[in-house]
Parts: C-alpha cells; structure tokens; sequence
C-alpha cells in the first residue's frame, strides 16, 4: 500500500464526513465564525473556527456550533451521529489564547481538531499545548501550522508529534513569516521530502484560491489543501461588506498587497512574536505611511476611519484589510459549500479519478 493511500485512509477514518479531495477553511481570527466552518464541513470539507479575540469567546463560538451541527443531523444526513466529535476545528495563536481556557472548551465540546500557531516559546510550547489538548480530549487531532523548513524539522524532534502539518507558504494572507518565510511552490516540496517516512499527513496553505492551486499542491505532495482568503468572499464570512468588498475587487497581488505592521499598531495589536508579519491591501494608510506621514496623524485618520462603517475599507480607506496574494483569482462572494464544490470539481478535472484519492 502506498504511503499516499495509507494516508488517506488515515484522514478518512479522522473525518468521516469529508470528501476527497480534502479541503480546509483556514482558521482566520474574528472571520472564520460558528457559520463558515459548519458550512465547509457539511459541504465535505473541513471548517475551522478562528482564534477569537478573547479565547474567552470561543466557548461561546462552540456552543452555536454544537447547536448548528445538531440542526443539521436533525434535518439531513450531513453529520454521522455515531461519531461523538464536533465536525470542526477551532485555532489559537498561541502567543495570545489562554491554555486553560482552550482546554476547557475542548473538553467540554470535543472539535475534531485543534490548529496551534504562532508560539512564543517555539517547540516547547507546541508540546505543551499539544499534550493538555490531548489529555482533555483524546479524539481532538492537532494541526500544527509551519512556514519554514527549519519550524517542520523542529516538529519532529518534539514530544509530542502532530497529527497533522500544515506548510504555509508567504503568499499567505494574515501573519506569516516575513524573513525567512518562502513561497509554497518551493517550500512544501522541501518539507515534504524531509517529512519523509514520519506518516504524518502535510497539508497545503497560501495562494490557493481554486482548483488550479489545489492540484498544482497535491502535484508538490500535499495530501490536502488549506484556503483563507477564498473563504473571506462567502456568504458565511464574520465579515464587514467594506472588507469583503475589497477582497473582489483588489487584483495583482505583487503589487497591491504588503507585508507590514503598520495596521496591527494603529489598531493596538501588539504582542505577536518577531518573526510574523501580515500581509495586507495597500491603502491610504500605507501609502501615507510610506510618504513620510507621522504616525500619530495616521492614527487618528484610522479611528476615524472605523466609524466610517464599509467606506473605512477600499482604496481611499485606512482599515486593515488582511488577505493573501490571491486576491486577484477572486471575483465574487459566494456561499461557502459552492467554493467547496468548486475547488473539488476543479481539482477532479485536471488530476483525474486518481485525485480523488490522493488529497
């Protein structure tokens, strides 16, 4: 049997309810809401819900998700009753969220998965994490986010292995490695090939915004593949219309998009350790930023702008519009299971029956 298969048959018997090829809505904070992750999950995805700004909040995500994933058993046959885990995952950044308060909602709700990213303490702290999840609640697999070489030889070397390796490449939208951070073309490959023989299945991130970036990703190896920004244009999105606006109408991601802290000071987010940067539509506050503007006069424009409602986003906006490189291959907002099927028709079509049991 090859390693690929054994590997499907692996994710297959982890999530029941998904269907090759395998496709992830990425835990993006705030945005990725109760409503988006049900919605990829019951259209034969994986949804995950994002790290909320609280992690306080997310007991209170994961009890509207529990009661959707009810409604749905109730009214279709999208969820199997005889497993005993919530049909989604839920993400921390582990830099921020509160471990107790993580492991209490895992115990108590039971997510399929948990995505851990963006750690202080580097190893030690994915182990630790990793190890209280797993004793809350033994079915809940982890889902260790990567954007280097280096991040996934590390994974290797822990305590605790994961279950599952995301390789995020810097077309990424949100924070990702801004120095040592490579493109997805090069980089999952690479960690593929040092991955070798470890049986732990690697999934794909960054840029992929259809069919065509999911099965070049499962030609570079990927066993799945994981989509942000496409799911930023849903219907089910946590998302302001301005926002949304911005992710359809934006193309050229080279140049249109950056990778900068500026949004995350004039909005009062400090704290995220050294190496990760988001990426972001340029708008006024950059270019204002990049002329010279001082910063106290660009934070109070930004206050202003967010009473501004959808006009604070846009070109001529100053809000942060975090998003990836994709923005150009998106043009429209659609309903999350239309995305699903269509990135899995598309992938069908280029790769063959053969791709739908390989990713």
């Amino acid at each position: 049997m090859s390693k690929a298969l054994r590997l499907a048959m692996s994710l297959s018997r982890s999530y029941p309810w998904v269907a090759n090829p395998f496709i992830v809505s990425a835990p993006m904070r705030v945005m990725s809401g109760p409503a988006l992750a049900v919605a990829v999950s019951r259209a034969g995805g994986l949804g995950f819900l994002g790290p909320a700004v609280k992690t306080q909040d997310m007991l209170v995500d994961l009890e509207k998700v529990s009661t959707l994933v009810e409604e749905a058993r109730k009214s279709s046959s999208a969820f199997s009753s005889s497993t005993n885990v919530l049909p989604i995952g839920v993400g921390f950044q582990l830099w921020s969220d509160d471990l107790a308060t993580a492991v209490s909602g895992i115990q108590k709700y039971k997510p399929c998965a948990a995505w851990l990213f963006a750690p202080k303490g580097g190893q030690e702290d994915y182990d630790h994490w990793s190890r209280s999840i797993r004793d809350a609640s033994s079915q809940t697999q982890i889902w260790i986010q990567i954007g280097t070489l280096a991040e996934a030889k590390g994974l290797l070397k822990g305590s605790e292995r994961p279950d599952v390796i995301v390789v995020q490449g810097s077309e990424a939208g949100g924070h990702g490695r801004h120095k040592d951070g490579l493109g997805l073309m090069t980089l999952l490959p690479e960690v593929v090939d040092a991955l070798a023989g470890s049986q732990i299945p690697i999934f794909a991130a960054g840029g992929i915004a259809d069919g065509r970036g999911a099965a070049a990703a499962r030609c570079l190896g990927a066993d799945g593949v994981v989509l942000g920004t496409r799911f930023l244009a849903s219907e089910e999105a946590r998302i302001s219309r301005g926002y949304q606006g911005e992710i359809v109408r934006a193309t050229d991601g080279a140049a249109s998009t950056t990778r900068t802290l500026l949004y995350n000071h004039l909005r009062g987010t400090m704290g995220w350790p050294e190496p990760y940067m988001p990426r972001t539509i340029i708008n006024k506050s950059f270019i204002e930023h990049q002329a010279g503007r001082s910063f106290d006069e660009l934070k109070v424009e930004h206050d202003q702008a967010l009473k501004a409602g959808d006009a604070g986003w846009g070109p001529e906006g100053r809000l942060a519009t975090y998003a990836g490189a994709s923005i150009g291959l998106i043009h429209n907002v659609k309903d999350a299971a239309t995305i699903v099927h269509d990135v899995r028709e598309q992938v069908l079509e280029r790769l063959g029956p053969e791709g739908r049991s390989k990713i």
